[in-house]
């Protein structure tokens, strides 16, 4: 039995930090999975420029209303559906990822979730559980799952070499040329195909 794990961001919609960068005109908040390994290191810095800044949950919201699908997602993700069970793997939050997961016709998935205070300030974050995509993977697997993944930053490293098939999609060159046994995609077609091959 086969599962299809996918990372969200930069996979399936723009990363979310990015385009909050860009609408809020911080720099510093460009920064992603694709440059820092260590998410607590990352999330820590992004909470600090937040707070540093006055800005919280609403003005991301804001935001992620304004983010839609990348080009081809939907219709990828709406046809690997009828060949298999999907599952999105994001170390992102509920409260970023509802606005997207209606966009694509509400997919499985599984992701963190802030907290936040009565002012609408982020004041933390609670994982679901540790090296969530990594677990989850081998729970899967656990319940007799045998799982494919794909993703394109250094938290999706460790689930995709752990399934039986695993792909890199729109990563980085520094992550691709560190990892060239994983097989790197740059379009939705081709990645279809891939899993296809896999199934």
């Amino acid at each position: 039995m086969n599962i299809v794990c996918l990372d969200m961001e930069g996979v399936l919609v723009p990363e979310i930090w990015i385009a909050f960068s860009e609408a809020s005109g911080i720099p510093e908040l460009r920064r992603t999975t694709r440059d820092e390994p260590d998410y607590d290191k990352l999330m820590a810095y992004r909470l600090d420029i937040l707070k540093g800044h006055g800005l919280g949950l609403k003005e991301i919201q804001a935001t992620i209303a304004k983010i839609d699908p990348l080009p081809g997602a939907k219709a990828f993700l709406d046809e690997l559906r009828t060949l298999t069970q999907v599952v999105i793997l994001s170390d992102t939050f509920e409260q970023f990822a509802k606005p997207l997961m209606k966009k694509l016709d509400w997919p499985a998935i599984f992701c963190n979730t802030l907290e936040v205070a009565p002012s609408g300030e982020i004041t933390g974050y609670k994982m679901r559980c540790e090296k969530s995509k990594l677990t989850t993977v081998r729970a899967l697997q656990s319940c007799g799952f045998d799982t494919i993944a794909a993703g394109d930053s250094f938290n999706d490293l460790a689930m995709i070499q752990a399934s039986r098939a695993g792909f890199l999609f729109k990563s980085t060159a520094a992550i691709k040329a560190d990892y060239p046994g994983i097989p790197a995609y740059e379009d939705f077609p081709e990645l279809l195909a891939a899993i296809k091959a896999a199934l």
